[in-house]
């Protein structure tokens, strides 16, 4: 006896399995192919255009085009000598699982909020968030978004004028008051292989500051984005 879901002989109904995809899906398909081909060529190690077309197969003006606009969407990164590598997207749960327990320290040291944050398009998103356990505290929750260039860490994701030339100086930025009436904050940049990954900021109400956020508690920030970065490597 037939399945309850088989075709009537003669109907010219098609099979499910036989189905063919619609031309848009056919598209999606091929370009999803290509984007994995991408990843799976970089998996390992960086590569530029030029290679990145050898392993997959593609061509080099497809890679590069493909290549860039994996690049605006953090897919992948590109690193000052032309090569690509797999981007923020693909290190974040890395960079979380490194940065936690020298986040909780860094708030125990000093009895201030620490959070961790990551640049995504034109805001800043908390992706861990470590609460002083002051009763007059500055607290987030992880997934907050701000727009860039507003706060300390804000600056530095933005790369915004002059910033290189204060971490340059300090190894640290801070904010006082600019963002957020009454608050203070200090960061200091997550780097690997040169470029930026996410920031360490160190977040207090202003009347508890000794002298500035920076002075206060600069070094302590700047010891812990270094720490996370050892852990990285």
């Amino acid at each position: 006896m037939p399945a309850d879901d088989a075709p009537e002989q003669g109907s010219g109904a098609p099979e499910p399995s036989r189905q063919r995809p619609a031309a848009g899906d056919a598209g999606s398909n091929r370009m999803l192919e290509r984007v994995c081909l991408v990843l799976d060529a970089l998996e390992h190690d960086r590569a530029n255009a030029s290679e990145l077309a050898r392993r997959t197969g593609l061509s080099v003006s497809t890679v590069h085009r493909l290549a860039h606009s994996m690049t605006a969407y953090g897919f992948l990164y590109r690193s000052g000598d032309g090569r690509f590598g797999l981007g923020h997207r693909f290190v974040a749960s890395v960079l979380d699982n490194a940065a936690l327990p020298h986040l909780t320290a860094l708030r125990d040291r000093t009895d201030e909020s620490a959070q961790l944050w990551v640049r995504r398009g034109e805001q800043r998103v908390c992706r861990l968030s470590i609460s002083a356990e002051h009763e007059l505290r500055i607290t987030l929750p992880v997934g907050a978004r701000v727009d860039l260039p507003a706060g300390s860490s804000g600056r530095i994701l933005a790369d915004a004028p002059g910033i290189r030339e204060e971490l340059a100086a300090q190894g640290w930025v801070e904010s006082i008051g600019t963002r957020t009436a009454g608050v203070a904050s200090v960061s200091a940049p997550v780097r690997l292989e040169g470029r930026v990954l996410g920031t360490v900021c160190l977040a207090m109400p202003i009347p508890r500051l000794t002298v500035s956020p920076g002075v206060d508690y600069g070094e302590s920030v700047l010891e812990a984005a270094r720490s996370i970065e050892l852990d990285l490597r």
